[in-house]
């Protein structure tokens, strides 16, 4: 007989009871939270909603206005989740948190779920051509292979 070794993300549990959702206010990224909602909602979890904050870049610094317009993106994404939750009281009973990260996506992704304790992350499929060479957020947070990873397309 074999000795099993329990897998480091499970909490004991049947199911996820953390499931963190990266937005950035893409089509992707908003199908990807409307899936992690849905998953949320049927296991009982809390959704953790995560916008990674890009860092400022040098652009940023010399006055590119790149601070306010990431901060009114993360505003917008609020909103837009608080407008769906309104929409489905009484219809559906979640529980959502929002949380604003800086960094990279993929570093901002990690450091979430490692904070929040998910179970489960969920992302959107990148939109973006070079990502086929470099690799996107989801294929970086899957090979890191610290917890299941939901990509959305």
């Amino acid at each position: 007989m074999t000795e099993q070794h329990p897998s480091p993300f499970e909490r004991g549990t049947d199911g996820p009871k953390v499931i963190v959702v990266g937005v950035d206010g893409s089509d992707t990224s908003m199908r990807a939270a409307a899936y992690a909602a849905g998953l949320a909602r049927r296991q009982r979890a809390l959704l953790a909603v995560v916008y990674v904050q890009p860092v400022m870049t040098a652009g940023a610094a010399l006055g590119a206005p790149v601070a306010e317009a990431t901060d009114d993106i993360a505003q917008e994404i609020v909103a837009q989740i608080r407008e769906a939750t309104e929409r489905s009281r009484g219809i559906f009973d979640m529980r959502w948190e929002f949380h604003t990260f800086h960094g990279d996506p993929y570093n901002g992704l990690v450091k979430a779920a490692d904070q929040l304790k998910a179970d489960a992350v969920v992302v959107g499929a990148s939109e973006q051509a070079g990502h086929r060479i470099v690799g996107s957020v989801a294929v970086r947070l899957v090979k890191a292979g610290r917890w299941p990873v939901t990509v959305v397309p």
